[in-house]
């Protein structure tokens, strides 16, 4: 007769300090930790041990976590505040200033509010947790409520909300993906926000584990509505945040780590294409970029290149140089920096089986190995190879090493992490673990991250002085911290535009907000004139600005690829560079402030509810509303403004009150754009050519009806570590029924800017007005 599953009985047993230890009537054993008054974390072990006892995800308000990860009882970075505890009738209820958690404690079943009562979080009343009853996996059920909404997890396809989805996170290289559909996809970022009429509430689990999250797509007759949470290893280890979205948004961020301050290049237009470096004459393809740009006056910063350069045949060899393509590593660098454009090579964690590194690496002990501690086999790039193991010490070494005498040492600018998803399926397969050997597919995600600070600690010694450069396809949770990142491999068609939206917006709402988009779209036909300018007039709004292809045709995306649309998408790009000023102003808050550089229109706007109605809309910073155009043939777009801000067309100056919807005019290279009153825009107002860069500051102010308003606006060199002093600028902005007063304090004199439509006497101190019209 088997026994009845009656769920364990837990006591309050123990509290050292801001951590309660609940013991139960068998093994299992649960942590209540309150971090911060909006920030209260739950550890629940059922067989009373940790599986997992470090964690690289959990950063508070850090630049970086050891290399060997921290101790997952490690509080410090903590405000631990003080919270009121107590026992009676079978609950253990904590409150803290801003949650309210109440613990049924036959079967650890938990309710969260806020502490004026307002339900935030239930677990489902039906066995919530697995207390070892059906497998070894970590489950954790949730009631779902009909009305709820799901944002974040990352850059999942489809809508922005997942209600009514099952995600599959597992880091996978999906090559042409649906941006409305496919599904496991390159990132790994267990964390989402609940949101009600009533409250929001952010979930985050700890976890390095391939997981699952059904947010309605399971019905059942027996457990009512639910979601879940599924992880194949490891622990249950989650975080509760309480607050408004955007705080909450803000509060997960802080807690995955403080997010990188690129150098400013790294906001300028990118070139790559997979065709140049895999022809025979790569470098003169290359060449050929740099003249076409100065030929079309194409503004450029950089060129990622491609993995043909290190190619032997049709196959890839990392840190190998293809000396018939490219006889002079160095020289070629040097002529790249010679025009300004910075390269990043692309790099790749895998070695071949016959890579000319393989059998050093294999006698140094640097792969993942199988249970024999042969080579654990895995399909890359053609052939059968092995991931190179980051969780040895040993391999961080030999790693750091290649990037520099490889690609640092002939002046390449940054690194190109790429297909570092590692997708090992063995559950055989054997990861160092920094002297802890564990099963590889356990911790998949820690493989990436580790490849990633590898290459960013070659950065950092081969040049201290200057701030790191990284981009990475794949991640996890706190990837924030190293790297940009893009939507990957992307399908070219009109709906991978338009869902590609979706996912920088989802990234972004997950903590990661340094992203963009293969612009014009990766693999599949050519883009059309239309596709492809429209792409553009979306792109430069998005931090990360890359024109990227492997088009089936073997044609690249080009700015220059359509002669019929050139002239626009050069002054598309040179727009872009117009907002420069702004849009490192925006990379500075995200860095210090861990406001999202790109949010949906709800994150700054919660009191309207058309903005949670599905759009492809989005905000630039707190100012900018961005309306892409998504659909063939429109030439024109009609933007939804939102309620509680009054707004001006950027192109034409004129005003609207929001809570409306408004038609405009969508040519080519004038995408919509509205400005919000009461907001400063720092614009860099010099005229630049490919051959002839300057920067010369103005200031686009949108003034109110009555009021005052301001802005500090960070500045400095673009490429040295920030020295904590405060913003160079400050504009400050008084205006009234006949004036409008404005006041700048800066080091020099600089450019105003008011929309068209304003009519007022304009008195201004510190800068003069722009003899144009129109920002």
């Amino acid at each position: 007769m088997s026994t009845l599953r009656a769920p364990p009985l837990f006591r309050l047993a123990a509290r050292d300090g801001n951590r309660l230890t609940l013991a139960s009537d068998g093994p299992a054993v649960a942590h209540v930790f309150v971090l911060e008054d909006d920030l209260v974390r739950v550890l629940l072990l059922p067989d009373g041990t940790l599986k997992s006892p470090k964690t690289w995800a959990i950063a508070p308000g850090l630049d970086d976590v050891p290399s060997e990860g921290r101790d997952r009882f490690d509080l410090s970075g903590f405000s631990l505040p003080p919270f009121r505890a107590r026992e009676d009738e079978g609950r253990l209820v904590v409150e803290t200033a801003h949650l309210r958690l109440t613990v049924r404690l036959a079967g650890f079943f938990c309710s969260w509010e806020t502490p004026d009562g307002t339900r935030l979080l239930r677990d489902r009343p039906t066995q919530a947790y697995n207390f070892g009853w059906w497998d070894e996996k970590v489950r954790h059920y949730l009631v779902r409520d009909p009305g709820e909404r799901y944002f974040g997890l990352g850059e999942r396809s489809g809508e922005m909300d997942r209600a009514g989805r099952r995600f599959r996170m597992c880091n996978v290289d999906a090559l042409s993906y649906s941006a409305k559909t496919s599904d496991p996809l390159y990132k790994h970022i267990p964390f989402y926000v609940t949101h009600a009429a009533q409250a929001s509430v952010g979930l985050f689990y700890d976890t390095l584990s391939d997981c699952t999250f059904d947010l309605g797509a399971e019905r059942s007759n027996y457990h009512g509505l639910f979601r879940s949470f599924v992880a194949d290893h490891g622990d249950l280890d989650y975080y509760v945040i309480a607050g408004a979205l955007p705080g909450i948004v803000q509060r997960q961020t802080w807690l995955t780590g403080r997010p990188a301050f690129l150098p400013r290049w790294a906001l300028g237009y990118s070139g790559s294409t997979m065709s140049y470096t895999d022809q025979p004459d790569a470098q003169a393809r290359m060449a050929d970029f740099l003249a076409k740009c100065e030929e079309h006056d194409i503004l450029c910063d950089s060129f990622h290149l491609s993995s043909g350069y290190t190619s032997i045949g049709a196959k890839r060899y990392v840190f190998h140089w293809n000396r018939d393509k490219f006889p002079d590593p160095a020289g070629f660098v040097q002529s790249y920096e010679d025009k300004g454009v910075r390269l990043i090579p692309n790099i790749k964690p895998a070695l071949l089986a016959d890579h000319p590194l393989f059998e050093e690496a294999r006698g140094k002990g640097l792969l993942i190995l199988d249970a024999d501690g042969e080579p654990e086999w895995v399909q890359f790039w053609g052939a059968v190879g092995a991931y190179l193991d980051f969780t040895n010490a040993a391999t961080i070494l030999w790693w750091r090493e290649k990037v520099t005498s490889a690609l640092l040492d002939v002046g390449m600018a940054g690194t190109w992490n790429d297909n570092n998803e590692f997708e090992i399926v063995s559950p055989k397969a054997r990861a160092h673990g920094f002297g802890l050997a564990h099963a590889a597919i356990a911790t998949k995600p820690l493989q990436t991250m580790q490849m990633i600070r590898a290459s960013r600690a070659a950065q950092l010694a081969h040049a201290p002085g200057r701030r790191p450069f990284l981009v990475s396809r794949s991640g996890a949770a706190g990837m924030q911290r190293y790297v940009q990142t893009w939507s990957g491999d992307n399908h070219t068609s009109w709906e991978t535009l338009r869902y590609n939206i979706r996912m920088g917006l989802g990234l972004a709402l997950s903590g990661i907000s340094n992203s963009g988009h293969d612009v014009g779209g990766f693999d599949g036909p050519r883009p059309d004139a239309e596709l492809f300018v429209r792409w553009v007039g979306f792109g430069i709004f998005s931090p990360r600005f890359s024109i990227h292809s492997w088009n089936t045709d073997a044609t690249a995306n080009e700015p220059w690829m359509h002669p019929e649309v050139t002239a626009p998408v050069r002054d598309l790009i040179k727009f872009r560079y117009r907002l420069l000023p702004y849009l490192y102003d925006l990379s500075h808050r995200y860095a210090v402030g861990y406001e999202p550089i790109l949010r949906p229109t709800f994150f700054d706007f919660p009191g309207d509810p058309r903005c949670l109605e599905d759009n492809d809309d989005m905000m630039l910073g707190a100012a900018l509303l961005v309306a892409p155009v998504v659909a063939p043939g429109a030439a024109t777009r009609e933007v939804y403004l939102p309620a509680g801000a009054h707004w001006f067309d950027w192109w034409t100056g004129e005003s609207f009150a929001g809570g409306q919807t408004v038609t405009r005019a969508a040519p080519y290279d004038r995408p919509p754009l509205f400005a919000r009153a009461g907001s400063v825009i720092a614009l860099n107002t010099a005229r630049q050519h490919f051959a002839a860069r300057r920067d010369t500051r103005g200031f686009a102010v949108f003034p109110v009806a009555e009021g005052s308003f301001g802005a500090d606006v960070f500045d400095d060199d673009g490429v040295s570590w920030p020295d904590g002093r405060p913003p160079p600028w400050r504009v400050e902005v008084v205006c009234d029924e006949t004036t409008v007063g404005i006041a700048v304090t800066g080091d020099a004199e600089v450019e105003i800017i008011l929309p068209q439509s304003e009519t007022r006497r304009v008195a201004i101190s510190g800068g003069r007005l722009a003899p144009s019209s129109s920002p």
